[in-house]
């Protein structure tokens, strides 16, 4: 198996990771908050962590839906808290011309699910150097995406994550299949679960997202006992405000309760092994 390196550390070793943030770059306010949570509480349990969050969301429901600030601001906040935290900073990019800019910022580039078959895409995160985590598309059966790995590793990315975040189950609905995680594990690359997505109703709303939080904790936990390398949270510190994404988001103190649960499936998966 694999490993990805950022930094000092490496994703897929023995520490366990975290990726988590907020959906979208609201504000520096915001964004600094769920740092300085999220740093304290990974540091306090031996968690290696990514911090998360998209300077843009060109993928909501609705066209008036908040979708960001715009790049520039979006970076601009990324590189404040990857410099005031000393916390690697990942981020999604949705445009080929967009890889280059962000990766003068950020530590880690993310392909959303929607657009995980683009080859323009993904070879040009690829060619930027850095690590790219790519989101199973919902459309997708895990065992499609030894496509996308060749795709990346055809561009000479050999830094990569694949990421479950659930499969399309009729409308407005996803549900994960747990064998997802071993198939994406047999590419020989770290694998993460997204666990705050996997539990998002699409358009359930009408004109937005929503989401089921309340079945968080069971997912996570039964990942971690399938076998994950790294977590993929979305929080956020008042989630019935957040700008994006606010009903599949958790709540500080709910995080905490999530990463405990899921460090001692880890860890007891470990023993096992």
């Amino acid at each position: 198996m694999k490993t990805v390196k950022i930094g000092d550390h490496v994703v897929g070793g023995s520490q366990f990771t975290l990726i988590g943030g907020p959906c979208v770059v609201e504000s520096r306010d915001i964004c600094f908050k769920i740092a300085e949570f999220l740093k304290e509480l990974c540091e306090s349990k031996g968690v290696f962590y990514i911090f998360k969050a998209s300077f843009d969301k060109a993928n909501r429901s609705s066209g008036g839906s908040f979708r960001g600030k715009g790049m520039e601001y979006g970076l601009e906040i990324l590189h404040a808290v990857r410099d005031h935290f000393k916390i690697p900073v990942l981020t999604d990019i949705h445009e080929s011309d967009q890889a280059g800019r962000a990766a003068e910022v950020v530590d880690v580039l993310q392909i959303p699910a929607f657009l995980c078959r683009q080859t323009d895409l993904l070879v040009a995160a690829a060619k930027t150097g850095l690590p790219v985590n790519v989101k199973k598309g919902q459309f997708m059966a895990p065992e499609d995406m030894n496509g996308v790995v060749d795709k990346l590793e055809g561009a000479c990315c050999k830094s990569l994550m694949l990421t479950e975040r659930g499969t399309s189950f009729g409308y407005h609905n996803l549900v994960v299949d747990m064998r997802s995680l071993q198939t994406l594990r047999s590419f020989g690359y770290p694998v993460v679960f997204d666990a705050t997505h996997s539990v998002q109703l699409p358009g359930g709303l009408g004109n937005a997202s929503g989401g089921q939080r309340e079945f968080i904790p069971i997912l996570a936990r039964s990942a971690a006992a399938a076998g994950i390398d790294a977590i993929f949270m979305e929080v956020h510190p008042n989630p019935e405000k957040a700008l994006s994404d606010g009903p599949n988001s958790l709540r500080f103190k709910d995080a905490r309760k999530v990463i405990d649960e899921v460090l001692a499936v880890h860890e007891l998966i470990g023993k096992m092994c």
